[in-house]
């Protein structure tokens, strides 16, 4: 991939109310990483969703990572 992967992400107030998606699309990442966290393979992901490329799907994930490391979310039986 070329550039930056968070590049191809971004967020719009006029597109799909402001949620952040693949940009050039109207898919969010959160439906994204919710196809990964379903097992769902890259192809598969495509398949459903026409609009994305191989490299948004990355983006997405790239994504779901940076927030992985900002954010603490609780965890149950969590330490």
């Amino acid at each position: 991939m070329s550039g930056q992967p968070l590049e191809l992400i971004s967020s719009d107030p006029n597109v799909m109310h402001g949620q952040v998606v693949v940009r050039g699309t109207r898919v969010p990442v959160s439906v994204i990483l919710d196809c990964v966290a379903a097992g769902m393979g890259v192809e598969e992901i495509l398949g459903e969703y026409p609009s994305l490329t191989t490299e948004g799907v990355r983006a997405a994930a790239a994504y779901g990572a940076l927030l992985a490391r900002e954010e603490l979310v609780p965890l149950p039986g969590g330490a």
